[in-house]
């Protein structure tokens, strides 16, 4: 089935549909045959629907070694294999609720059903446009999404803020419309004179996000769509937040409560200064005092460019300097990765010997944790390692000064609750670029998949997406400074939009990017999820001049059976349609993917399935995994798991042939003169190599001067092909 919550049905204008579902079994049975739905199933979700509004309910028993088919296919809807008695979760522990002892529940997939919202949430950065009926707002959004997509009617109309242009031209705001509709930042209890208080109420008790357009009337009374009267289409920019910290320090808390296995939780906690055996008290932290950092990055691009933007706070914001030498820098952040097993105890042996010159006395040493792990283990971070000054998850990385603030006023901080994220560059510090050609730019955080075996919807939290303006910003911004490719990242890219009000898709996100940024510039993305993969995506990619041609579709394993316990939400039947509509509209485009084999019941036979995907697609580059149990998993918990040898030997055998196939997908390139954007030096031959990508992401090395062609891009004709590259001369 694919029904939606009591949320969703509200916001899709079916609780009339409901009410008369659930007044009349005469209706309930006639709609549900005509909708093809089983009765008793649906019955049971409408009592739940209205009852427990879609969240926390149970639904049905689940057997330990099968995860559950969910219920709910729509806005990435997901629910668990386990509860917490009475949605009781704890922070960060070892203790979690297994698959035989509970019901499925819904995760949350907005942010906000996670958070004290009004206690988090002190003011809004807004645009409005102003109109006099609702109809004429609602025009205005179809209007806004028009023009962002590069489908206006006029000719080739390219427009970086689409929002600010219609405010120009409509909005009946004389005050604002002049720069764009620009309120500025309201408060919940405050007066404006440009404004009504009762829009900024409503506003806030809708509880926006940055990037939300939301259409409110000067007046909640007598109003209807045609009538007279003000019509707000507001336009959310940005959130002013505060970290939630309580005034009184705390001690570290029992983490022994049942956890939800796979969901978000944390809390952010201010603790004294705790006792070390035989060595005193951990030395208070001169954060005033701290010259130099070191950053210790460790996992995926999304890692990497959290690293960034932390470097970025401690130059811009506080003045650090990178340290010559990791260990004799004033401040040490870990940024962690939790995907592969042995996480942890790498942490452990990197942080080991700062924390015994801590314990020596060092006192300019602040020692920072940041991460998924950050994320994953909490507070119990400080019980192995008291020498921590900061336990920091993913979402407060922006926030990096405010919480060393903290570390300055004697307490060690633990950051990991629930977070909404800053949107805009104009509010917080701008990265420290690791490269001075390509960029990582971050258009959406977080995941709502819950796949069973993977720990980033509990340790990045839900989906959480950057407006298209914020994007081209930055993007525009890093064309300035001479950047020549961009890479946009997000766990599930293709879910980009889904959390705004209203909806918007990634594939308007390439189109709009497409029609603004500078022609001599490349837009690439990872990673895609099969199940929201688009057509329209696929020809944003073929029609699009600056989008490369390369598609990073994962599909982990092969067998059917598999896929559904891994709860990925396709078959390989579907996959492989995916990859035959590609072939078809960007023939000559790269495909990639990730494969995991050894999988809790994989069994031969199973793993026969994904070599066959593997010949049917013949990917360019794939990148092969083992499966490692994770903590806060539900693969984890179950009985079925496969002996490391035959793991081993599976993994052996999928690189093999994805090496076979690579070195197929190179050859292709013999005699071809492709386009090439000049990187770095060849590392194995600097004085004369250089190294730059096709268009397709293959690497080639040929002849020529570092110093003269940086950042360009030149046509090279292809004279070798090896398996992940090629060697060429300048055409």
């Amino acid at each position: 089935t694919s029904l939606p919550t009591f949320q969703q049905a509200k916001e899709e204008n079916l609780s009339d549909l409901l009410q008369v579902m659930m007044k009349s079994s005469l209706t309930l049975y006639l709609v549900c045959s005509l909708m093809g739905i089983n009765v008793i199933g649906s019955f049971s979700w409408c009592a739940l629907a209205f009852v427990g509004r879609g969240r926390n309910c149970q639904v049905s028993q689940i057997n330990r070694s099968e995860p559950p088919t969910c219920l709910s296919r729509r806005r990435g809807i997901r629910c668990s294999a386990s509860a917490a008695v009475n949605g009781v979760t704890s922070e960060t522990s070892n203790a979690t609720i297994s698959t035989d002892q509970a019901s499925r529940i819904w995760f949350p997939t907005r942010i906000q059903d996670s958070i004290d919202y009004s206690a988090i949430v002190e003011r809004i950065y807004v645009r409005h446009i102003v109109t006099e009926t609702k109809d004429m707002a609602e025009w205005v959004l179809q209007q806004y999404a028009v023009i962002a997509s590069g489908s206006d009617s006029r000719d080739n109309f390219i427009d970086p803020d689409p929002f600010a242009t219609l405010a120009k031209q409509i909005s009946a705001c004389e005050a604002t419309k002049g720069e764009g509709g620009k309120i500025g930042w309201v408060e919940r209890e405050s007066k404006y004179e440009i404004i009504p208080k009762q829009v900024i109420t409503h506003l806030f008790e809708r509880q926006p996000k940055a990037g939300d357009i939301l259409i409110i009337p000067s007046s909640t009374v007598g109003l209807s769509t045609t009538s007279a009267g003000q019509w707000h289409t507001i336009q959310v920019m940005e959130l002013w937040t505060n970290l939630g910290f309580s005034d009184s320090k705390q001690e570290i808390t029992d983490e022994t409560a049942p956890r939800v296995v796979g969901s978000f939780a944390g809390k952010n906690s201010l603790l004294g200064r705790r006792k070390l055996k035989g060595h005193g008290v951990v030395p208070e932290v001169d954060v005033g005092g701290l010259t130099s950092y070191s950053i210790q990055t460790a996992g995926c691009q999304m890692n990497v460019a959290d690293s960034e933007r932390l470097a970025g706070v401690l130059q811009n914001e506080l003045n650090l300097k990178p340290a010559d030498n990791n260990r004799n820098a004033d401040l040490v952040l870990f940024n962690t990765c939790s995907i592969r097993d042995h996480a942890e105890q790498k942490l452990y042996d990197a942080i080991g010997p700062y924390a015994q010159q801590k314990r020596k006395g060092r006192k300019n040493l602040a020692l920072v944790v940041t991460g998924c792990v950050a994320q994953q283990e909490g507070q119990s971070l400080l019980r192995r390692f008291p020498e921590i000054d900061v336990v920091l998850g993913p979402q407060y990385v922006p926030f990096l000064k405010n919480v060393l603030e903290k570390v300055a006023h004697g307490q060690q901080v633990v950051a990991t609750s629930p977070m909404l994220l800053l949107q805009q560059e104009d509010f917080m510090s701008k990265p420290v670029r690791g490269h001075d050609v390509r960029a990582w730019v971050n258009v959406i955080h977080g995941c709502n998949e819950h796949c069973s075996y993977c720990v980033v919807p509990a340790t990045r939290g839900m989906e959480q997406s950057r407006s298209m303006e914020a994007v081209l910003k930055e993007c525009l911004d890093l064309a300035a400074a001479g950047y020549k490719e961009v890479t946009l990242l997000g766990q599930n890219i293709d879910a980009w939009g889904r959390d705004f009000v209203p909806k918007r898709t990634f594939a308007q996100l390439l189109e709009f990017l497409d029609a603004n940024i500078p022609t001599n510039m490349r837009i690439r993305y990872v990673t895609s999820h099969p199940r929201y993969f688009s057509d329209r995506v696929i020809d944003a990619v073929a029609d699009l001049d600056k989008v490369c041609e390369c598609f990073h579709v994962p599909f982990q394993a092969g067998d059917d059976k598999v896929l559904r316990r891994m709860r990925r939400g396709y078959t390989f039947d579907s996959y492989l349609r995916i990859i035959k509509k590609i072939r078809a509209k960007a023939p000559d485009s790269a495909i990639c993917g990730d494969v995991i084999v050894g999988f809790p019941g994989e069994s031969e036979e199973a793993f026969q399935k994904t070599l066959q995907i593997m010949e049917e697609v013949k990917f360019d580059n794939l990148n092969t995994f083992a499966y490692s149990p994770r903590p806060n998993t539900e693969a984890a918990l179950w009985d079925d798991q496969i002996p490391e040898d035959v793991k081993a030997d599976r993994l052996q055998r999928v690189q093999d042939l994805a090496a076979k196939h690579g070195l197929e997908r190179s050859e292709r390139y013999l005699g071809r003169t492709v386009e090439v954007l000049v990187e770095d030096a060849n590392p194995r031959n600097p004085k004369q190599q250089v190294m730059g990508r096709t268009r397709q992401g293959r690497q080639v090395y040929f002849d020529g001067c570092l110093d003269d062609l940086r950042g360009t891009f030149v046509d090279v004709e292809i004279t070798e092909a090896r398996t992940w590259s090629l060697t060429g001369k300048l055409a």
